[in-house]
Parts: C-alpha cells; structure tokens; sequence
C-alpha cells in the first residue's frame, strides 16, 4: 500500500504532540486555534491512511463504506484549511471580538462543502500492480474548490491585515499554505503520489517551531512565562472584554549579578517556586528585576499582597540568611489604560514617579496617574513630532556685563512649538525629553542652531563673545557628546570660544566620569564650561574644585533668597567671595527688578541674567534688542 508518507506525516505529529503536551501553556486563542489545527490535521492524516486501506480492500468491504471512507478524507482537507484560516484569524480579531463571528460564518461554509462533497460522486481508481490508488471525480473537485476558496482568503487576509498580525506567525503560515499548496498540485497532476496528509504534516510542525512551542513563551531560568506572554495574554483579555489586576513586584538585589552568583540563582528559584504555586493566578517575569502577576479580581489581589508582605518579612535562602526589599506596583483596574499595550507605558511611569505619590514601598495606581502617563506620553510624540518637522527652535537670552556695562554673551534656551505654531511652556516638554532620551537629539538640534546663529549672524559685529548653551543630565551622560558636538562646529567652520556649554551639579555626580572625558575633549578644542544652577539641590562648593570651569551661575531661587532670607544672604556673600577668590566669574541668574539688579552690582557680580533686562528671544528680536542696546552699534 502506499502509505508511507502518510505513516511518516502521523510520526510527526505524534512526536509533536508528547512534547506539546507536557508544557505550561498561557491559553492563548492562537494556541486554542493552534490545537484545533493540529486535530483536524491528525483525523485528516488518520482519514488518509484508512481511505487508501479501503481502496486497497474494496473487494471485500462494501463500496458505500469505501466511499465514504473517501469522502470524509476529502471532508478533512476542507477541515485542515479551515484551520488554517481560523488560525490566523484567531490573532487578526481577537484583538477586537469579531472572531466568534468569523469562526461561526466560516464553520457553515465548511459544512456547505462537506454535505456538497458526500452528495457529489466520487471515482476511484486502483492497480495493485502499480501500486497506485486515488480517488477524482466531481467530489475531488468540490474540496480542491473549497479549500483553495479558504486558502485563497486566508492569504487575503494576511495581506490586507499584515500590521495587525504577529510577523513570525504571518511567515509561518505563509510558508505551510505554500508546502499544502506545492503537495496538492503535485498530486492533482500525479494522482498516484499522494502527499498532501505528509504536508499537512509538516505545515504543524512549522507551526509548532516557529510559534506555538510553549517553551517561547516561558522565562527558563524561573518557569515563568515572558514579556511575549504577558502581551499576547493582555491583549485577549482586552478584547473578550474581561476585567483583571496587575501587580509588579520588584525584587531589589535579587536579579542583578553579583559576587554570590550561586545564592542569587537559588534564590531567584526559591521566590520563583513561591510565586508560581500562588492559586488563580499566572506569573511573568519582565525584565531582570521584576515579576508580574495576573489576577481576574481585584480583591483578591489585595489579599495576595498582604500575603507577600508577610512572607517578605522572613529570610530567603537555603539557610534562610537573605532579606529581600518588596516594591510593588498595583493596577487594580486594567480598564484604567484603553489598551493592553499601554500597561507596560502605566507601570514604568508609575516607577518612575512613584516617590511622588508614596513614601511606602507598594503604590496602587489610580486613575490621575494613568491620566498623568497619557499625558507624558502625548508630550512624548509631540516630541517626536516637533523634531521630525523643525519646530525645534534656540530662543536667545541676553547677559550683562556689569564691567564692562553692556551685553557680552546670551544663553541659548530651547524652545519648541505645536503644529499650529505656538509654544509649548519647555516645563511641559523637558521633563519628558530627558526621561525618553529625546533630549539628546533635542540637544544636538540646539547645538547646531546656535553654531549657524553663530555663524550666518557673526555675533562678535553685535558685541558678543560666546553664546551658552546648557546640557542636561542626560546629554552629560552621553559618551559621544564631544564628538558630535566637535562635528557641528568643525561643519559651520566656527571658533570654539564662542561656545560655552552649561553644567549642572546633578549632572557632575551622576556621570562624572564619562562628563570629565567630554569636557576634557571639548576644552582641548577649544570650548569653555560653566556651572549652572548653583544654588540648587546638594550645593557644595568641591563641585567647582573638581569641575574644569570658568564661570558659575546662582540659580534664580538663590538670588532671590539673597533678597529674603537672612540667613541665605550671608550663604551666598560666602560663596561669592570664595568663587571670586578662585578667579572664576559668577553670573547671577533671575534678576527682575532695579533693586536686584543694582544690589548685585553693589556685590561685584561679573554678570547678570534676567526678566529685568528681557525674557528669552527668538533669533531676530533678540539681534533687534542688541541693535538697539550695544555700545557696539
């Protein structure tokens, strides 16, 4: 008989399904969709077999059961693309709950097919001394109708549908349709070679090594399942519109290496074990330092976490010698954000803010939060948006020299606009730019305005020296500053010394090393670094011994003090005399009225900054303004 092929397709899937079957699965539709496939593609291998034993033995055995025996074979490859159509679009509309309807419409279509196929007759054909059975007819040709019809919309489907569908599973389907569709014109035209249950097959066994190995979506170190898992699940959950809780846990000193690498793994093990046996509910390691858990109800939610406080009092460890810190965020309603995608947005947010709505070490979110996270993350693609189409601008404030009476320098100051031209407050844009890191290229952006500013404008005719600019934490923190910003100025062919670029404090402990070697590479070029803020958060007066810099900047707070609190005036008379006593220039920012201005005089600061001279200008007022102000002019 020949059915080898079809004995070695049954080998597969058998051998497919003992590992399948021993794995933790997260209950996926795919994987639901998944399994349906696999047991029409078995029955239909199964009905392939035993149609070719009956032809074989159609002397003996009644021809009404031979050719039903035919029949339901041909009923099975319906079956088999069928399948593979619900398969797809078990991951194009779950998303949105229309599945149910699809899979309801597409079921009767097969049905149609199938009662067509049984009523239609069938012919078979047998040489044993060829070794050749088959079967065609008008029934052979209803399912080659019927099944290209759901292959043909299935391919449709994917095309139309491309951004919608997971890229890996879009792939393998296209390559099992194109190994099904390859077998059946090979045996249409050579109906004696009878492979499409092989290729049946091998199109789950595609499947199987492409996507639905159970163990993609599981973390192998903790036996818990993965970010991939945790989306995919979400995101069903969204769209069959059912409720759930999230709680991050995250494990301080737990999943970083260290020293005792041995204990961490035991441990991570031992808090793994502990988590997984936790009842109705699925755990997912995210990154290396947290796990999430899903729970269908919030309440019950709430009782676990007391639970984990409780059990994060005692020791971790073999010998019970490790305490572990518990952090958790808690969303008790995943209805807070509009879609599964944004709850990893919600939790990072809620992370990274989290001091400023707890002192404690759990926080539950609430609706303002996730209010405040959309916000960020509008701001985030205005960004984005504004840095794609130009509408990041240098606005230019003017500094007085209080020697030599005049306008020597200006500080640079970014500014951005919305599409309708108006600007966006830099409190609003700021903040978000530094936690993304967009600051970077908004920074290069400035950088390389300024040097054309100075450039096209050639300021030293309006009586300026050198422009500042200031970096922010994030661009001090970025190894590659130096050269790019070496690269700009090398582009518009500009002096450095017209470059002085403002630090901060914060910027100087956070990333010190790598902002030594920027600012060592920039001074070796030429440009000069200033001290901004001083004043603010952790003043101490070693930054300046330890910072290359020639000038020093009092934050506005601290000037203002100077005008209100006592004890502040003799803080900032000490560390003037101390600035100037290292031969350094101080620049008093936020001077805004006469009695400011002329009191910082009176003290011998260098340079003076502020509203009471002008507020930050955009490039042609602000050389109107020098026009009218220079000595120079």
């Amino acid at each position: 008989m020949n059915i080898q092929t079809q004995c070695c397709g049954m080998i597969v899937l058998v051998v497919l399904y003992l590992f399948y079957r021993r794995q933790e699965r997260v209950k996926l539709n795919t994987e639901k969709a998944y399994r349906r496939a696999f047991c029409v593609t078995v029955l239909s291998v199964c009905m392939d077999i035993l149609s070719v034993v009956a032809i074989v033995n159609m002397d003996w055995l009644p021809i009404h059961f031979v050719n039903w025996v035919c029949k339901t074979y041909l009923v099975s490859m319906i079956g088999v693309a069928l399948s593979s159509l619900l398969y797809i679009y078990a991951d194009i509309y779950s998303r949105n709950g229309r599945y149910q309807r699809f899979l309801k419409r597409y079921i009767w279509v097969a049905v149609c097919g199938a009662v067509l196929i049984y009523v239609l007759p069938i012919y078979i054909y047998r040489d044993m001394g060829k070794n050749a059975v088959y079967t065609y007819g008008p029934s052979a040709l209803a399912t080659y109708l019927f099944a290209l019809s759901f292959v043909a919309i299935n391919t449709y489907s994917m095309i139309r549908h491309k951004d919608m569908i997971n890229a890996r599973r879009r792939e393998a389907v296209f390559v099992w349709m194109l190994v099904w569709i390859s077998a059946a014109v090979v045996q249409f035209f050579f109906k004696d070679i009878l492979i499409i249950g092989y290729a049946f097959a091998m199109g789950i066994m595609i499947l199987y090594l492409k996507l639905e190995n159970p163990e993609q979506n599981l973390d192998r170190r903790t036996g818990m399942f993965n970010q991939n898992a945790f989306a995919e699940y979400t995101q069903q959950l969204f769209a069959e519109g059912k409720g759930f809780s999230v709680l991050c846990l995250y494990l301080e000193g737990l999943f970083h290496q260290n020293a005792q690498k041995e204990l961490n793994e035991s441990i991570k093990l031992q808090i793994s074990r502990y988590l997984l046996d936790i009842p109705n509910t699925r755990a997912f390691k995210n990154g290396e330092d947290a796990v999430e858990l899903l729970f269908g109800d919030a309440d019950y939610a709430g009782e676990v976490i007391e639970q984990l406080k409780v059990r994060f009092t005692d020791k971790w460890g073999r010998d019970g010698s490790v305490f572990l810190r518990l952090q958790g965020i808690f969303i008790p309603r995943a209805d807070m954000v509009s879609n599964a995608a944004d709850i990893p947005y919600l939790l990072r947010y809620a992370r990274d803010n989290r001091r400023k709505y707890t002192e404690g070490d759990f926080l539950t979110v609430d609706d303002s939060m996730a209010a405040a996270m959309y916000e960020e993350r509008v701001t985030e693609r205005l960004i984005l948006d504004a840095v794609e189409h130009g509408r990041i601008e240098a606005f230019f404030q003017p500094i007085y020299s209080v020697k030599e009476q005049r306008f020597t320098c200006a500080e640079a100051l970014v500014r951005m606009r919305d599409e309708e031209g108006k600007l966006i407050p830099p409190v609003r844009f700021i903040e978000v730019a530094e936690k993304t890191g967009l600051v970077i290229k908004i920074g290069e952006i400035v950088f390389e305005k300024v040097c054309r500013f100075i450039k096209e404008r050639d300021i030293s005719r309006y009586g300026l020296r050198y422009i500042e600019i200031n970096l922010s934490i994030i661009q001090c923190a970025y190894p590659e500053l130096a050269q790019d910003f070496i690269g700009i100025m090398k582009k518009y062919g500009i002096d450095p010394a017209f470059i002085n670029l403002e630090i901060t404090e914060s910027a100087s402990l956070s990333a010190k090393n790598i902002l030594l070697e920027n600012m060592k590479t920039l001074m070796g070029y030429g440009v000069e670094f200033s001290l901004d803020d001083f004043g603010t958060g952790q003043s101490n007066l070693n930054y300046i011994v330890d910072m290359p810099v020639s000038i020093v900047k009092f934050d506005k707070d601290m000037t203002s003090a100077y005008f209100e609190n006592g004890k502040a005036k003799y803080v900032m008379d000490a560390a003037m005399h101390m600035i100037q006593g290292m031969n350094l220039e101080i620049v008093s920012e936020g001077i805004e009225t006469k009695e400011q201005f002329e009191t910082m005089q009176e003290l011998g600061i260098s340079y003076i900054q502020g509203y009471y001279f002008s507020k930050p200008l955009p490039e042609e007022e602000f050389l109107g303004f020098l026009k009218i102000h220079s000595c120079n002019l």
